[in-house]
């Protein structure tokens, strides 16, 4: 595997904001169906209000893929993908492209590296301020999702802007940001889980040239000039597309570990008729009543190969992406 070698220059914050946004958007277009079908095993089960007519029972990722191409068409795989593409513009643009500048902000000056402690809370800041901002376009993509699975005589929504318009028609503004908290939560954790893990890998494969096969350097000696143990990863060679896939890959694992359980109660609330729950915690009640601590893992599997996947292309998308736009700016 080859890519763009790393530019002299590091990029800037403002190459970072843009090549987050359009690497997330490459990822999304790749791996859409994944998340589709996650959704539907998240919300199957549910008891709805009003009561659906016919019911649609979905088993595993590809009996979920299969049944919607077979029942609604290849189209309904991408439902909701121009809400999916906007949410990403505005969402990963903050966590993903900003992370980096905020962690220098937590790092004390003077610093050899950024510790454990900064990595994470800038993770959980960029990631609840981008919930904030794209929460909207967060519903109408989950909405989208689930809609498709209800009869066409009730589906409620004709097109993005109609969703938009319909849902802060019938529920308010405060519809649009409906389960804004418990996405915040799922989002800081998801955001520690992807960014901080690659991160931490990423640079202990940087440290140790595992993916070069050169031995580590650190503590060792040139002569009786010290080897620095820091080092730039836009001038080492092992920055390389096997390092960033291998990083990529253990992110994404990471972060469905410890976001599954909050995404299933993020789904269900985002996706709840108006008064089916009091609140986050009512709907986190009724799914553990119906379903056991198991109903918290619902869909785990194509959330692993969703967001795996969709780790592995988004980061090594704005790696290469990040050096493309540093090299047309030199």
């Amino acid at each position: 595997m080859v890519g763009l070698k790393p530019p002299e220059v590091p990029p800037t914050a403002a190459v970072k904001f843009v090549s987050a946004g359009m690497a997330a958007c490459i990822a999304d277009l790749c791996t859409f169906p994944l998340d589709t079908a996650k959704v539907r095993l998240q919300i199957q089960g549910e008891v709805r209000i009003p009561r659906s007519p016919s019911t649609i029972e979905y088993r595993g990722v590809l009996g979920t893929l299969s049944t919607m191409v077979k029942v609604e068409g290849p189209r309904s795989l991408y439902s909701g993908l121009v809400a999916g593409l906007q949410r990403q513009m505005s969402f990963a643009s903050i966590r993903i492209g900003l992370y980096d500048s905020v962690k220098q902000l937590y790092t004390p000056k003077g610093a050899e590296s950024t510790g454990l402690a900064a990595r994470v809370l800038a993770g959980c800041t960029t990631g609840a301020v981008a919930v904030t901002c794209a929460q909207p376009t967060d519903v109408v993509k989950v909405r989208f999702q689930a809609n498709g699975a209800l009869p066409d005589s009730i589906r409620q929504y004709s097109g993005t802007v109609d969703a938009y318009r319909t849902i802060a028609r019938e529920e308010g503004i405060r519809g649009l940001w409906r389960g804004t908290l418990p996405n915040i939560a799922r989002n800081a954790i998801v955001n520690c889980g992807e960014l901080v893990t690659y991160d931490l890998i990423k640079d202990a494969l940087l440290r140790t040239h595992v993916m070069t096969g050169e031995v580590s350097t650190k503590g060792m000696q040139l002569g009786t000039i010290p080897i620095p143990t820091t080092l730039n990863p836009w001038l080492c060679p092992a920055d390389n597309v096997p390092c960033h896939f291998t990083a990529a890959f253990g992110a994404g694992f990471c972060a469905t570990v410890v976001a599954s359980p909050v995404d299933v109660v993020k789904t269900r609330y985002m996706n709840a008729s108006p008064g089916q729950y009091r609140n986050v915690l009512s709907c986190l009640l009724a799914l553990l009543m119906q379903d056991g601590l198991a109903g918290l893992y619902k869909g785990f599997v194509p959330s692993f190969l969703r967001l795996g996947s969709w780790n592995v292309v988004m980061f090594i998308s704005y790696e290469q992406l990040q050096r493309a736009l540093a090299r047309a700016r030199s």
